[in-house]
């Protein structure tokens, strides 16, 4: 092994991007069928040949979803983030306690910075994303210029991004929300555990679109349900043909195949159904019908009451069991002939014996999860009787969502917040059942109208609505986890290499002196350089950051699996690094230039050494 090959495996550089998708996927079909892979390329040809060979490769036209733009939703997925979070304290609630995340920042590259991290361990996604009406807008990516474009979009200083209409004179009005949509739904798979599940809003506009890009991002077997809900309980007369009164909610499972139930909660309007009028010792039951049809010859049959009187099927139906196991179900003291004993039977259900939960149904009525007027209403009383936003989500829709896919301590994921109800959501449901569930809310900085309430009242984004109705709802709620981080997507702290001509024979060189002189930018700030070295590391967001007063001043971040050590000193020895007492698990960095080479490969021979 060469000294360099040596460095390499001793101690390696600090990524910069997020995870190469491409890359990943690639080591992964070189796994399962290395013979497709040489050179570190697909060999289209060899997988070909297989492929015919056993008959899974189809000749001529297939079916599929295809538009024009496809091509440049998969160029997004491929480009890694070049960007960061920043944390932005003054913006948060509760920050030493709290696991709650808020992001501001486009959802596309805040999606791939938290590939590292999250991936496989968010349980329940909600995401209510533009219905491209052609009234709302769809996010116009630049997948060659990533965050970059994003900060041109913004203006960085103006407060947020304004959003032009995606109008159906458009000629690419579905390509472009498809294009927009579809790298989105890729990542947040990602992120899914095996047994996680997402929920998303739509209207007729595109629920045909969204059906065939879910079953061809999650697979067609993965899915569950269409839900229909109930939105609004009135007619609007001043529609030509229908007045439209729900909306859908599009569910997939990650993998079918690793969910056991989906379920609600038990309520206790479902519970007073049962009783036990006879102190039976298993407990409270309900009772239902013996009979079932169409009748069976052998389950026909005579049945004595305990007060004497002889019953038989009503016509057209028989017993449920044989009358052998009809004599069985008696002596258990299961069948119920009434208080006086001369009813006609009835065959106990225990309580102890059903499901934990209530299979839900599909059809979701505003009566149970409130309707977009109640939403609207609710909002309201929260900002002081200020209207922000026309058609909010009700708590209860999102609740129901939560209540059906998730646990105590699972993570749940919504990468267009809007208003916020989905925190809001889950900070009502911990607050009821004593669960400790975590939100992560992504919101892009979009801009309130200038002749808005909002804006009048000092809100000139959507995220800082957002923000604001989270903090007041926890007030409001206030048993639980009511806080938040909150963080804001920004350009990196490392410096970016500018294209320039060979010709420019000045300007390379200067450029690259500023890169000797330092990776990072001038003026950087410690504590961002740490949070952009964690996430990149595959840190948890809600992590704890300190700041050790010794003598490397190493700012110290720890999660539940594993500890990161930063330090900018100029000088970092072997010795102080093992004051540290750092485990396998534990990563180290400190600048590159903080060390000799040979300084780095001894101490990248005990610990796990990163350099700047």
């Amino acid at each position: 092994m060469s000294k360099d090959q040596e460095k390499e495996e001793l101690f390696s550089v600090v990524e910069k991007s997020s995870e190469n998708i491409e890359n990943e996927n690639l080591q992964k079909l070189k796994k399962v069928f290395p013979q497709f892979v040489k050179d570190g390329e697909i060999d289209f040809d060899a997988m070909q040949a297989f492929l015919k060979k056993d008959g899974v490769l189809a000749e001529g036209e297939k079916y599929g979803l295809n538009w024009s733009g496809k091509s440049n939703a998969f160029k997004a997925i491929r480009t890694p983030a070049t960007g960061t979070l920043i944390p932005e304290k003054d913006k948060s609630k509760n920050w030493d306690e709290t696991e709650n995340i808020f992001i501001e920042g486009d959802n596309l590259e805040v999606l791939k910075l938290l590939q590292k991290h999250y991936r496989e361990k968010v349980k329940m996604i909600y995401i209510d994303p533009p219905y491209n009406t052609g009234k709302d807008f769809v996010y116009k990516d630049n997948f060659t210029q990533g965050v970059s474009d994003y900060y041109e979009q913004t203006g960085q200083t103006k407060g947020g991004i304004k959003m032009t209409a995606n109008t159906e004179k458009n000629g690419r009005y579905h390509s472009d929300w498809l294009t927009m949509m579809y790298p989105r739904l890729f990542l947040a798979r990602n992120l899914l555990k095996e047994d996680g599940v997402i929920f998303v809003s739509i209207d007729d506009n595109e629920v045909a679109n969204l059906r065939m890009v879910m079953d061809e991002i999650f697979g067609e077997e993965n899915f569950l349900a269409q839900v229909v809900w109930e939105r609004s309980f009135s007619p609007v007369n001043l529609k030509k043909y229908f007045s439209e009164s729900h909306d859908y909610i599009i569910c997939y499972a990650k993998s079918l195949d690793n969910i056991e139930s989906i379920t609600l909660s038990r309520t206790d309007e479902a519970n007073d159904r049962y009783s036990n009028p006879d102190q039976d010792p298993r407990g409270v039951w309900t009772s239902g019908d013996f009979s079932v049809g169409p009748a069976i010859q052998t389950n026909t049959y005579e049945i004595v009451t305990p007060s004497g009187r002889v019953v038989v099927p009503p016509n057209g139906r028989s017993w449920r069991v044989s009358k052998d196991r009809f004599e069985e179900l008696k002596k258990m003291n299961s069948v119920w002939f009434g208080e006086n004993g001369d009813g006609v039977p009835r065959q106990k259900r225990f309580l102890n014996d059903v499901k934990k939960g209530i299979t839900p149904m599909t059809l979701w009525k505003y009566v149970e999860v409130g309707h977009s007027q109640d939403a609207t209403k609710k909002l309201k009383e929260i900002f002081d009787d200020r209207q922000f936003f026309d058609y909010p989500k009700p708590v209860g829709l999102i609740k129901k969502c939560v209540d059906l896919s998730t646990k105590e301590n699972d993570i749940i994921l919504d990468f267009f917040a809007g208003s916020g109800t989905t925190a809001h959501a889950v900070m009502e449901l911990n607050s009821e059942d004593g669960g400790n569930r975590k939100y992560i809310s992504v919101q892009l900085p979009e801009t309130t109208p200038e002749d808005g309430d909002a804006y009048k009242a000092g809100y000139k984004t959507i995220s800082e609505i957002s923000r604001e109705r989270i903090r007041r709802a926890g007030d409001k709620i206030g048993k639980c986890d009511i806080g938040f981080k909150s963080y804001r997507l920004a350009n990196s702290n490392y410096r970016k290499w500018n294209e320039i001509s060979d010709e420019n024979t000045e300007e390379l060189i200067k450029q690259s002196n500023l890169f000797i002189e330092s990776p990072l930018v001038d003026d950087f700030i410690s504590e961002n350089v740490v949070y952009e070295i964690a996430l990149k590391e595959g840190f948890n967001l809600s992590a704890d950051l300190k700041q050790d007063k010794g003598n490397l001043k190493a700012y110290m971040l720890h999660d539940d699996e594993r500890r990161l050590f930063v330090t900018f000193s100029d000088k970092v020895t072997k010795e102080k690094v093992l004051e540290l007492k750092l485990s396998q698990d534990d990563v180290f960095v400190c600048l590159d230039s903080a060390m000799s080479d040979t300084e780095k490969v001894n101490v990248g021979k005990i610990i796990n050494l990163k350099v700047i």
